[in-house]
């Protein structure tokens, strides 16, 4: 006993996997995770990089500030030696061949100091490499072919005058400009590496939440696939176990009404309401089964006979003659010959028996109802036009739900289920075609049915 129980389980449970629509809609829940996931990442990533490369560039602005401060210190004496310099005066350098500065070993650190008057004319300068631009006589910080460059002012206090009050600041006087700069391919180097690193533990993390938000979105799902599953199973076993009270009251109304003289004729017309709401309700259950035969994949696999669609919808039409001329309807037809397609001839003369229906249902006396089709690459398209009274720009994504109606536009009719369009759509989608629709109030629908050529 618990063998089968778990047997039929693992049944249900390969249902539930194979069901196209929870397929969809896990794809659908898993790749909307994953775009949050990977949007949330990569705001993070550039978060993280562009606080790090600002704090980067920022420490080197703040070692090249520290260098022309110590730098400015010793203007005076470069414009005291300037002319010495310039006359080729053997300057003091140290053991690596740098001009001797000895608050700063340049070489090392890739960094040049430039030195100039407070007219802007060079003095000095130490370091290799220099970029050559113009100076700008203010303190200001730029970037240039790959190096910052810092300029400042360098500013020397004047001696205090005799009878100066205490806590005055002296006053200072422009001695001359001072210019560092440094290579940021250190920097750039950091940089590149963050980036690696980002890019790969951000690759890593979302294939880490992919695997997370699968196993979530299968769990999350699973007991809304159950329900469904039962829901399924429930209208499949109702609309089968309903069919056969269902018959025998028919059967018996037949019989009463086959005997007129055994009738009162009081009773005569509450039998034709009984006999009209039997038939309304067998063509229901009929309906549910097939839709619910469509969930369970049942649909998903017409039989795969070549069939001439031309003659199949025409016989259609032809078996429409005689309602649309009763409603003073004119129903035409223009159908393209030789568009053969692989299915089930009975599924499809059923759908478009109830899109015809459908429009000669909604089509006021005096319209048109026009079938037509044609053939572009490998596909037949059947198009089914009314004069109707059309539909709402709102409720068109609406029309093909189960049991859906506009009441704004359209009423229930005698013996409609509300499920034609649906039963419609299944047999289409289980063709691997397409169904779509284009409609405006008080001026008509179209249909149009899309089916590979055979």
């Amino acid at each position: 006993m618990m063998g089968k129980l778990r047997a039929s389980k693992s049944r249900a449970s390969m249902q539930l996997t194979k069901s196209p629509q929870f397929r969809r809609l896990r794809w659908r829940l898993l790749l909307s995770s994953l775009g949050v996931i990977s949007l949330t990442l990569g705001v993070a990533a550039i978060g993280v990089y562009q606080y790090v490369a600002y704090s980067l560039v920022q420490k080197t602005d703040q070692d090249l500030a520290a260098l022309a401060n110590a730098a400015a210190k010793n203007i005076g004496n470069i414009k005291a030696n300037h002319a010495a310099l310039y006359s080729r005066l053997p300057p003091t350098f140290d053991n690596d061949g740098d001009l001797d500065i000895p608050w700063q070993d340049l070489r090392q650190n890739l960094q040049k100091v430039e030195w100039f008057d407070q007219n802007g004319n060079p003095l000095s300068k130490a370091g290799n490499h220099f970029v050559s631009m113009p100076l700008l006589r203010q303190r200001y910080v730029t970037q240039l072919n790959g190096m910052r460059i810092l300029t400042q002012p360098a500013y020397v206090a004047d001696p205090p005058q005799p009878g100066t009050p205490k806590g005055v600041k002296p006053h200072k006087t422009l001695q001359g400009y001072v210019r560092t700069s440094e290579p940021l391919a250190e920097v750039e180097e950091e940089l590149e590496r963050l980036r690696w690193g980002l890019g790969w533990s951000g690759l890593l993390a979302l294939v880490g939440c992919g695997i997370g938000s699968w196993w979530l979105t299968q769990q999350s799902l699973q007991p809304i696939e159950q329900s469904f599953q039962q829901l399924k199973q429930f209208t499949a076993d109702a609309s089968h176990e309903l069919r056969s009270p269902l018959t025998a009251i028919h059967t018996s109304i037949e019989v009463m009404q086959s005997h007129p003289e055994r009738i009162h004729p009081a009773d005569s017309h509450k039998l034709t309401m009984i006999a009209s709401a039997t038939a309304q309700m067998t063509q229901m259950i009929e309906d549910l089964l097939l839709l619910a035969r469509a969930d369970g994949d049942v649909l998903h696999q017409p039989s795969q006979t070549i069939l001439p669609l031309d003659e199949l919808v025409e016989e259609v039409v032809d078996s429409f003659a005689l309602q649309a001329e009763a409603k003073s309807i004119a129903l035409k037809a223009d159908l393209a010959i030789a568009t053969p397609v692989k299915g089930d001839a009975n599924q499809l003369r059923r759908a478009f028996n109830n899109l015809l229906v459908n429009a000669l249902q909604y089509t006021p006396e005096g319209g048109t109802v026009t079938v037509a089709s044609l053939t572009q690459d490998d596909w037949v398209t059947v198009k089914i036009t009314d004069t109707g009274i059309g539909i709402a720009p709102e409720h068109l994504p609406l029309v093909f739900d189960r049991f859906w109606r506009a009441d704004q536009a359209r009423t229930r009719r005698a013996g409609g289920s509300g499920l034609g369009l649906a039963i419609v759509q299944g047999i289409v989608r289980s063709h691997r075609g397409e169904i779509t629709v284009s409609s405006h109030l008080e001026v008509g629908s179209c249909f149009q049915v899309h089916l590979p050529l055979a």
